[in-house]
């Protein structure tokens, strides 16, 4: 296992939006290690969710070399980029992006068709990993017969499921209450700390923030403060 699941140098990304270059990114240097738990905090247009996006190999750096689980992803074609998301990291989204007409087991095994693996196989994995979040017992309902605590835990089910080294959050509790919130939060802490996944999520409520053991602030683009560099 390599000793960071991500390290940067240098990273920019840039837009064209309407003829204008937009820079998103300028010139960003981080290293997250294997089992740490990270916020990535900014306000809005800070790059934040492009430093995500780049993190989670869902874009490419316009410069820079980045390197995900040991890999630089310069090096990969689009198909090999995919595998290497698919293989390890897990997504978990403010809106769940659950499939509305799948029941919660076929939702979690989704991401594992991809892989190739049999139904068989993909169902009894899936099993296990709601089993993990305490949903044992929704397995076949739908995203509309769950409450939206209940959709969080099974987008975090599916992103598990594939057993990656990353979990990618990205304001997992936008869109649920304090009590549904909190409970999503522990399962977080929980899965960094019993199975040594590591979690980085992308919020800008510090409450939030404040379940990570390190905080990366962005700011126009750049880290303008990471706590691990003043310990």
């Amino acid at each position: 296992m390599q000793d960071h699941a991500f390290e940067g140098v240098g990273l920019t990304r840039a837009y064209q939006l309407e003829g204008v270059t937009v820079e998103a990114l300028r010139g960003v240097d981080l290293r997250i290690g294997q089992g740490e738990f990270v916020a990535i905090l900014g306000p809005s247009g800070s790059g934040k969710s492009t430093l995500m996006h780049l993190l989670g190999c869902l874009d490419r750096p316009t410069s820079g070399v980045l390197r995900v689980g040991g890999v630089d992803v310069a090096t990969l074609d689009d198909s090999s980029l995919a595998d290497l998301r698919n293989r390890m990291i897990g997504f978990v989204f403010q809106s769940f992006h659950l499939l509305a007409r799948t029941s919660a087991l076929d939702n979690v095994a989704l991401p594992l068709v991809y892989r190739g693996l049999g139904k068989v196989e993909r169902r009894a994995m899936a099993r296990q990993a709601l089993e993990a979040v305490g949903l044992g017992h929704r397995m076949d309902h739908r995203p509309s017969q769950m409450s939206g605590g209940e959709q969080q835990r099974v987008a975090i089910a599916r992103a598990l499921v594939g057993e990656p080294q990353v979990v990618l959050a990205d304001e997992p509790t936008g869109n649920l209450d304090t009590r549904n919130g909190a409970e999503v939060m522990a399962l977080l802490d929980r899965l960094n700390a019993d199975r040594g996944v590591a979690v980085v999520i992308v919020t800008h409520e510090p409450e939030i923030a404040a379940h990570a053991r390190r905080q990366i602030h962005v700011r126009d683009g750049l880290i303008e403060q990471d706590t691990h560099e003043n310990r």
